[in-house]
This record gives structure tokens, sequence and C-alpha cells, in this order.
């Protein structure tokens, strides 16, 4: 009996602690995913794999000139300059369309003279709505040199529904040049499908562009301006984290804002011109110190106008590398998210 009751007892303690170190454990639990939760929603950048080797963009090359590839959002569409006949003059402005992000691209289509001019027009880029397409010009009408024209679509479906483009004034362009804009909503309300002119969100609209104005660091700079209540853009300030003596245009970020391709001349690179990245943890940090993308994607050759795909997995960009069809042409190279 004694005996029997001595067990108990013993079982009793076993039990207890048993429950007591499952209780720990679960505690311990409770701590690491609520570290995971906490982590997942604090602006951490995501975790990458490594970028593949480039390919050349199927369908879309040509024995002329393709350059400064811009990707839709719903990456269907995909949008560059080229000077291949067919076109109005110059550079202009083509789009190669495919029903799925999986589907072949199919043959390129000139967007047109509501767009294209006797001019250059290239480097296009979207706002995160699709309402609005940002590109380099030197038509008539505008500050000199290259400068940053804008043009509205209502329906973000349609790729030859642009009207005409406005120049984005004196306080984005200058005598120089200005172009390669990149325009970035700091706000979660970027899904909506309204008219952006009159929707009303917080947080700011930000219009990142390369400039060779006078007080920058270097042959062409990287600057940001915050869009007014007014739809007018700020002037200017100069990414000096960014920027270096050497030649640094065309950014293109992240949706979320805490990763930025560039291509520069700066020294540390491949070639003459390379893809240069940089992070930062938060929107309220700055940038850090940019990296060379490396010898993967990086060539010895001229590699430029990167165009980041808004699930951040494809990067395109223009190099006159050897193997293209033409003087420039188009490649892309993947990664995979963690």
């Amino acid at each position: 009996m004694g005996r029997q009751l001595g067990g108990g007892n013993n079982e009793l303690a076993v039990s207890v602690g048993r429950g007591e170190a499952m209780s720990a454990a679960l505690k311990l639990l409770l701590v690491a995913l609520l570290i995971l939760i906490y982590q997942s929603t604090s602006g951490a950048t995501p975790n990458f794999s490594e970028w593949t080797a480039p390919v050349l963009v199927p369908n879309v090359n040509s024995s002329f000139m393709d350059v400064g590839p811009g990707i839709s959002r719903d990456g269907r569409s995909l949008y560059f300059g080229s000077n291949r006949p067919g076109g109005f003059g110059g550079t202009d402005l083509w789009v190669s369309q495919r029903a799925t992000p999986h589907d072949p691209w199919g043959s390129p289509i000139n967007l047109g003279p509501v767009i294209n001019t006797g001019a250059n027009e290239l480097v296009p880029a979207f706002s995160p709505d699709g309402h609005w397409m940002f590109f380099n010009s030197d038509r008539p009408g505008g500050y000199g040199g290259l400068d940053v024209w804008a043009s509205y679509r209502r329906n973000t479906h349609d790729d030859f529904a642009w009207t005409t483009p406005v120049n984005l004034g004196a306080n984005i362009n200058t005598a120089g040049l200005d172009a390669g804009a990149a325009y970035l909503r700091t706000d979660a309300d970027e899904d909506r499908s309204g008219d952006e002119q009159d929707s009303e969100h917080d947080g700011l609209d930000l219009l990142f562009f390369g400039s060779d104005r006078p007080g920058g660091l270097g042959l062409a700079d990287l600057y940001i301006s915050t869009k007014n209540s007014n739809g007018t853009f700020g002037p200017p300030t100069l990414l000096s984290e960014l920027s270096s003596p050497s030649n640094d245009q065309r950014p293109s970020i992240r949706r979320d804002g805490l990763e930025v391709f560039f291509y520069s001349g700066r020294p540390g690179g491949v070639g003459a011109n390379d893809l240069w990245v940089a992070t930062r943890e938060t929107l309220m940090q700055v940038w850090s110190t940019p990296q060379n993308v490396g010898s993967i994607v990086n060539s010895s050759a001229n590699d430029f106008h990167p165009s980041l795909s808004a699930d951040g997995q494809t990067l395109y960009f223009a190099s006159d590398r050897p193997g293209g069809p033409g003087q420039a042409d188009l490649y892309m190279t993947t990664r995979s998210k963690h």
C-alpha cells in the first residue's frame, strides 16, 4: 500500500516535471513565433537567391538598338526604346505583350504618334497603379537635352490609351540631362483601382531620377523629388549616398522602397557601365553603400538601364555585350525569394 502511494507520488512528480518542461517549451516556441511575426512586419529586407546568368529577352530584340526596358506591374507588358524601322524618328517607345507572365513575349508594337515624335523617346517607367508612364525625351517644348515627361491613362490594361505627354517642369528638368525616372509610393494603398488624380491617400509620392545638373558629385547623379498636393514635383534632393564622381543613372526601386538598382561607371565594376544595388531596412534610413551586382550579371561591356519586376524576382536591362543581335539588346536575369 505504501509502495503504491509512494509510486503514485513519484508518477505525479514526473508528470508535473514533464508538464513544466512542456510549458517552458511552449513558451519558447511562442517567443520564437512572436519574433518571426515581428521580423516579417518590421520592414526587414526579404531574402533572395543569387541572380542567374542573364539571357536575351526572347522575341523583342532587333539588329538595331534596343534599350531602356520598363516592365508593367502585372508582368504582361514590356516597354522599351528602339530605333528599329517602323518608328516616327530617332528612338521610339515600343511594347511587347503576353497573355500571362508565363507566356512568350509577342512581337513589339510601336506606341504610336501620341507618345512618339521625330525626336527621341526612351526609358519608360510606371507609377505603382499603372496610370502614369514616365519617360525621357528631347522633343521640342522641354528645357534642354533629355527631359522627363509623363503620360496618363485611365485604363491601366490598355497599352495604347496614353494621353498627350506633359513635361514635369523646371524643378525636375534643366538645360542638361534629366532622365531615367522611377516612381515610389510609400503608403500601402497602391492597389486601389480608381483614378489616382481623384484619390486621397497617406504617404508620399517620390520621383527618383538621374541628372547632370550643377551641384552633384559627378557626371550624372541620382536625385529624389516629392510630389506636391497640386500634382507638381518639388525641388529635388541629391542622393549623395548613392551618387559618385562617375556616371550614375536610371534608378529602379523595389515596390517596398527598400532596394534600388541603377547603373554606374564608378570604380569597382566589371565593365564600362555596370548594374549596382543598394538596400535599406526601413524607408526612414539612408541607403547602404552601393554594391556591384556582380560578374554573373555584369559583363566587360556596357550594362545599363535596369528595370525590376513588381515581385522583385526579374531584372531586365540593356547591354551591348557580344552575343546579341543588335547594337544594344535587352537581357533578363532572375532570382527566387526565400
